[in-house]
């Protein structure tokens, strides 16, 4: 049994390591960083680079990668887009950050390169030193993994409670503005604090990297699991964190002592246990009516903090009324363009076109949570996997045409979005996203990846209907699909529901006065947006003629995620480009380019996120925006005299150069002085 225990402790202390950086980086700057999990894999490959590849000893490999670089990583990250996010809202914030996610790994491998084997050492000599402290087994692995969780602990706690910088950084978690006005500033103090964030997330990459591997997709379930502790400290407790983590990980070990290790039951049940120490830290949290996100600062930074959504995010359109015509017109050709398309193309391309067209259906389902709704959910990818498994069970075993099992088995699927729904909104955003990620880990595992879902990979046969097998055919029918279900969402936009969504969106303590209910309207755009990824799912089954269970990972559902918040989370023609650039876009260039740039298009959709913290709106809706201002600058030009309106003076005094020679109408203020 004690070798089970010391097993899960280490595991345990990898979760504390990984939950204390996030909660710490959230009481301190505001911002929780989805981005976890990749900065932890760019310092554990910097730091496989020098040990493995280089040749350095685990001394000074382990010291420049988590005393140097890591600290300026994050310092780098801080400077050129955390900082930026502080007065930004939940869902900008949240948004950025998946961007980082997406852009950063592929980066990091298109500079240090692709590992064929993700086995990886972590700071304990090869081979594995083992002990036998009182008859149980402990390998020193698993002994680094506690000096390294012990040297986090007695030196953050020594430093937050002894020095002066712990100090600033306790004054800046109480209050913001209130350590700007005593002469200390914030901007340096966060700076350290996220530069401490990249040298934790470092350590947790390196400690976890021999049991989960070097990959983007270990380090998400690493992160995943320790949203479960994050959940459970209300995402402002370090110690209960810690405690949680540790206890999570015990528990993880133990249960393996009782349990048959090559049943799939067993399977099936390690990986569930963060996601079940988060189901009842949610179910106690509702019961005692803890509802809302955590609030980093002072009651005069929730004063002086932006209330409710972003204005960028939550405006109907930036062209005035009365002048969308150009911006209708533009998506018209849009989807006129699409559809011609694959009539010109041969078999390759136009397959790909018709993938494209079948993501944009699943990707709409992101424009309900996310540009409706206001919500970052991130499990709409393990949605789609699901409808795409149901479909084709249908067909398989019960000989459901193809097309109404898509149509139908999404039904199914859409208690799961409105479970999900219940047991976290009232929480708030953060716990939305916190929840679907790791609920997407865990279906991805205990579902997607088993027998005979799985089947070594390329999962089940998937049929289309008979008169679609052509590609082209088949691309027709999913455009169709795309636009009676974007035509549902404009009616669902301008419906009462719609206009409940649209308040709740602006500010949900606005909502509630006006008597909406905002969990009955969130849940309602849960639930239809749960049978649009289903939906969506199926038909890139079909597409494919497979359910392909990697092609539905939570790690690409931030990918997808990022395009269309790129293109527009509210735009349902930009749910329709991001999906055709989804598959299009990476078919370019591995056909055109070498295959080192493979990985490109996957960097330019997290760029293109992280880009919202300056343009909410998207590339689609600003670009509509810019050209209908351009159009009805140009008709005003052309429709009216040439006549110049109010031109207030010169604060010196003077008037308008060449005035009296243009002939211009200068107008006094009313009640003015000549």
């Amino acid at each position: 049994m004690l070798s089970y225990v010391l097993a899960g402790l280490a595991l345990g202390a990898v979760y504390a390591v990984a939950a204390g950086s996030l909660v710490i980086t959230y009481v301190a700057s505001g911002v929780f960083n989805l981005a976890f999990a990749a900065m932890a894999f760019t310092v554990a490959r910097f730091y496989y680079f020098l040990n493995t590849e280089q040749g350095w000893a685990i001394l000074p490999a382990a010291l420049v990668s988590l005393v140097i670089f890591a600290p300026l990583f994050g310092g780098l990250l801080y400077a050129v887009l955390f900082r930026h996010l502080r007065l930004r809202s939940t869902l900008v914030k949240l948004m950025a950050t998946v961007g980082l996610s997406v852009a950063l790994p592929p980066l990091v491998q298109l500079v240090l390169g692709h590992l064929t084997n993700v086995t990886a050492p972590a700071l304990a000599p090869r081979p594995l030193a083992v002990f036998h402290p009182f008859g149980a087994v402990l390998n020193a692995d698993q002994l680094a993994t506690y000096i390294g969780l012990t040297v986090v602990l007695v030196t953050g706690v020594g430093i937050l409670r002894y020095t002066e910088v712990g100090l600033k950084v306790r004054a800046l978690v109480d209050s913001e503005a209130l350590t700007g006005l005593s002469g200390t500033s914030p901007g340096r103090v966060s700076l350290g604090v996220w530069a401490v964030s990249g040298t934790l997330a470092g350590l947790a990459g390196i400690l976890i990297a021999p049991t989960s591997g070097l990959s983007v997709e270990g380090m998400t379930y690493m992160m995943s699991a320790a949203f479960a502790a994050v959940v459970a400290a209300r995402l402002g407790s370090l110690p209960v964190a810690v405690v949680v983590a540790l206890a999570m990980g015990v528990v993880t070990n133990v249960v393996q002592k009782y349990l048959d290790p090559s049943s799939s039951f067993t399977a099936a049940v390690i990986p569930s246990v963060p996601f079940a120490f988060m189901l009842v830290f949610l179910l106690y949290y509702a019961m005692r009516g803890e509802a809302g996100d955590a609030v980093a600062g002072g009651a005069l930074d929730r004063a002086i903090s932006p209330q409710g959504g972003d204005p960028s995010l939550v405006r109907t359109s930036a062209v005035p009324k009365g002048r969308v015509g150009s911006s209708s017109l533009g998506a018209l050709a849009v989807v006129v363009v699409i559809a011609v398309v694959p009539a010109g193309l041969d078999r390759y391309w136009a397959g790909l076109v018709a993938a494209g067209i079948a993501a944009a259906i699943a990707l709409l389902s992101y424009t309900l949570v996310t540009g409706e709704g206001g919500m970052v959910w991130l499990s709409q990818i393990t949605f789609a996997g699901v409808g795409a498994v149901l479909a084709a069970e249908l067909v398989d075993r019960w000989s459901w045409p193809p097309l109404v099992a898509v149509l139908l088995g999404s039904v199914l699927v859409v208690p799961a979005g409105v479970l999900l729904g219940l047991l976290t909104i009232r929480l708030g955003n953060l716990y939305v996203a916190l929840v679907t990620l790791t609920f997407g880990s865990l279906v991805q595992t205990l579902v997607l990846t088993q027998d005979p879902f799985y089947n070594f990979g390329s999962g089940q046969p998937m049929a289309r209907p008979s008169f679609a097998e052509d590609n082209q055919v088949f691309a027709y029918l999913a455009l169709a699909v795309f636009l009676l279900v974007g035509l549902v969402i404009l009616n669902v936009r301008r419906s009462t529901a719609g206009l409940a969504a649209a308040a709740v969106r602006w500010s949900e303590n606005g909502a509630k006065t006006l008597g909406i209910s905002v969990i009955q309207t969130k849940v309602l755009l849960s639930a239809l947006a749960t049978y649009v990824a289903a939906l969506g799912g199926g038909f890139l089954a079909m597409n494919f003629q497979s359910t392909l269970p990697d092609s539905f990972h939570p790690s690409l559902g931030l990918v997808w995620l990022a395009v269309l918040v790129t293109m527009g989370s509210r735009s349902i023609v930009a749910a329709l480009i991001a999906g055709v650039l989804l598959y299009v876009m990476p078919g370019v260039f591995s056909s055109y380019l070498p295959g080192d740039f493979a990985d490109v298009p996957t960097i330019l959709f997290g760029l293109g996120a992280i880009g919202l913290a300056t343009h909410p709106e998207g590339v689609v809706a600003q670009t509509g925006a810019n050209l209908a201002r351009l159009f009805a600058r140009h008709t005003e030009q052309v429709g009216t005299p040439a006549t110049v309106p109010l031109t207030l003076p010169d604060p010196a005094g003077a008037a308008p150069p060449d005035a009296s020679a243009r002939g211009e109408v200068q107008q006094m203020p009313t009640g003015g002085q000549p």
